[in-house]
């Protein structure tokens, strides 16, 4: 199916404005997915804030206009009929978008579920509790009100007597205590719930596709970026990649927290092999980068430049092993290696993000959050990210508490079978469309791709 002709005309007529010097944009007509219903699903946006390149623009702008997924122009079949943002900032792009796609806003968040009505009056909720002024606690963790935003839809749901699929980005509360009864109500009441990380569907390069029984005895995953935030998504990749293990997801027992010099003694100690770790840095920097080499040697290497690391270590209720780990200073590294039994190389690779830093990531998880919207099932499932959560919390009061090794028994009963995601998962096409040398939109508006002739 390709897009309605009156839609396409739109589009393209978009796009050519928004192109230079005769620029030619992708093109609907070339094997487009459409949306699975003619009908589209009426969407309420709950949000912290909204200024360029925060999570509400990178996510909303693939559900106001089609969008490149695997290379295909893919019709969202989505129309957002209300917004609430909960901090107008001064790069606010709210107002703007919500007269450039006429969505209404509203002063609070059952207003927004409303309509400005009496009851529910859309068929899905997309909160996105992320960027925004808001405290941070003693370890470290910024207080965004995901929980409270869940709860204001939750009340709108009792009222109405019913619910709809909810989507929440990122982890799903800074408190494990209101992740675990977010995932509890979800259950009891009966309504869909998404949550979690882009950078699981993000191209793998070089290609690994884990069998679904692998015995993985340990994985390691690699990110660049701060404490905490980017942790988070650390440590979905790799619960994202153990989950499919041999047995499935049985819970975790114990996590740590680990600086520098605890990080590299405990590798030392035989914690965790800093062979994993380089093999995961070799897939994205090569084998003789200063920081695959300083990783290789647990710390050791004299190297020119010398990258900050942090680690939090992750013991599984089976004996599996795991890492997240930071090495450096990048937004767009992420990457994974895992040793499977009997196999005495690791596997590795590096998720590619695509041109403009992480803005391309939120492609492929608007298509995610889409298919939970339409389907009423979240693609892969929220016990993923209910764990990740745990962990995530249980690490920050491992670091308050100097790094002390902690026992998590409210994480050992978080069991789960795993789903094939794959098809949510971007596998490249896209950026033979968009390259680095695409102009990236300072908006929401239709990607030009320049004409090769």
């Amino acid at each position: 199916m390709t897009l309605p002709l009156t839609h396409r005309r739109d589009f393209l007529a978009r796009c050519a404005a928004g192109a230079a010097g005769g620029a030619l944009l992708y093109l609907p007509g070339r094997g487009a997915l459409a949306a699975d219903a003619d009908k589209p699903v009426r969407v309420a946006a709950i949000l912290t804030t909204f200024f360029f390149r925060s999570h509400a623009h990178v996510i909303l702008e693939n559900f106001v206009q089609p969008y490149l997924f695997n290379g295909q122009a893919t019709e969202p079949g989505m129309e957002v009929v209300s917004m609430f943002v909960d901090q107008i900032g001064e790069n606010d792009m709210s107002r703007g978008v919500a007269k450039q796609f006429d969505i209404p806003m509203f002063g609070t968040i059952e207003e927004a579920l409303t309509c400005g009505g009496d009851e529910l009056a859309v068929d899905a909720v997309l909160s996105i509790g992320e960027h925004g002024n808001y405290p941070t606690n003693a370890k470290g963790q910024v207080e965004y009100p995901r929980k409270e935003f869940f709860d204001q839809i939750v009340a709108v749901f009792k009222k109405s007597g019913r619910g709809v699929p909810v989507f929440n980005d990122k982890h799903l509360s800074y408190r494990w205590d209101w992740a675990k009864e977010m995932v509890d109500t979800s259950k009891a009441m009966g309504f869909p719930l998404m949550a979690g990380s882009s950078v699981p569907l993000a191209q793998r390069r070089p290609v690994l596709e884990l069998p679904g029984d692998a015995k993985i005895e340990e994985a390691v995953s690699i990110h660049g970026g701060g404490v905490e935030s980017y942790d988070f998504h650390a440590l979905e990749v790799l619960q994202s990649q153990v989950e499919a293990r041999a047995g499935g997801e049985t819970g975790v027992e114990r996590v740590q927290f680990l600086e520098a010099e605890p990080l590299w003694k405990a590798a030392a100690e035989g914690q965790w092999s800093p062979d994993l770790g380089a093999a995961a840095m070799a897939a994205e920097l090569g084998a003789d980068h200063d920081y695959t080499r300083y990783v290789a040697s647990g710390g050791k290497a004299e190297v020119d430049d010398k990258p900050q690391v942090h680690g939090i270590l992750v013991h599984y209720k089976d004996g599996t092993r795991g890492l997240a780990l930071k090495v450096g200073n990048s937004g767009i590294r992420w990457n994974f290696a895992c040793r499977l039994a009997g196999q005495k190389k690791p596997l590795a690779t590096a998720y590619y993000v695509g041109p403009w830093q992480n803005r391309n990531l939120f492609k492929a998880l608007s298509h995610a959050i889409q298919t939970h919207f339409r389907q009423k099932q979240a693609p892969y499932p929220v016990e993923r990210t209910l764990l990740v959560s745990g962990i995530l919390d249980a690490a920050m009061d491992s670091r308050l508490a100097g790094g002390k090794l902690l026992d998590t028994p409210q994480l050992e009963d978080v069991a789960y079978a795993p789903r094939d995601f794959r098809d949510m998962r971007e596998m490249g096409c896209t950026w033979k469309i968009i390259t680095d040398e695409t102009p990236e939109p300072a908006g929401i508006e239709p990607v030009a791709i320049p004409d090769a002739g």
